[in-house]
């Protein structure tokens, strides 16, 4: 990773102190510079001044704006995913496992697709050639994340006899895409007008989760299979 600050300021003092209340603000700044002027457009002079703090303190904070913008990158990622992870109910013993997997499907697309998620994606992607590692973390701390969440989770749904499947991380992943896919691929590309409004997204998270079903339901939601015609 190139490294741009000078090796002065990239190190902090012994025996500094630093403010987490700074830190914070430090970063929330930076957080709305990187979204909106990107990896180039921003430098530490301007975090500084919208931070309302010297540059000294920013620079005893983060060594430099690489440290910086990947910290940025960590935290925001984490923070959908736990948005869907920690808020993630219990399917109760008489519960239905199609409202179950529509409520889980419905609350993992609002916490992605926002605008703000939306930015840092495009902004990660834009400077993969820079940091080709962040993508890494992008897609670990992101679809891989929940893909394993959810494969733990139909592990348990599996074990209750709620769904039939052999291979619970292939499921996992086909679930996530099936659910993510076309919605995130639009408002990637197309910008934060096309992200769906929420009638358009229980209409797409109920096709999904129904065909999912047709796939690995078990009991009334598995689709008999067709006779093959000799």
């Amino acid at each position: 990773m190139p490294q741009h600050s000078s090796p002065s300021r990239g190190k902090r003092r012994p025996g500094s102190r630093r403010s987490p209340g700074k830190h914070e603000a430090i970063r929330d700044a930076a957080t709305e510079i990187f979204l909106r002027s990107g990896f180039l457009g921003t430098s530490m002079d301007v975090v500084a001044l919208h931070s309302a703090v010297s540059k000294q303190t920013v620079y005893q904070h983060f060594a430099n704006k690489e440290t910086l913008f990947i910290e940025i990158v960590t935290a925001m990622t984490d923070a959908a995913g736990d948005a869907v992870l920690e808020a993630a109910p219990v399917l109760a013993d008489d519960g239905d496992v199609g409202e179950y997997l529509r409520a889980y499907a419905y609350r993992q697309l609002t916490s992605v697709l926002t605008p703000r998620v939306m930015q840092l994606r495009r902004l990660v992607i834009g400077e993969v050639g820079r940091f080709p590692e962040l993508a890494r973390v992008l897609y670990e701390r992101g679809p891989q994340r929940a893909i394993t969440a959810i494969a733990i989770t139909f592990e348990h749904l599996a074990e209750r006899g709620l769904l039939e499947m052999d291979d619970t991380a292939l499921a996992a992943s086909q679930f996530n895409w099936l659910v993510m896919a076309a919605p995130l691929n639009e408002a990637m590309l197309l910008g934060d007008d096309a992200i769906p409004k929420p009638p358009a997204l229980r209409r797409h998270v109920a096709h999904a989760v129904r065909l999912f079903l047709a796939a690995y339901g078990a009991g009334p939601h598995r689709r008999p299979r067709a006779r093959s015609k000799r």
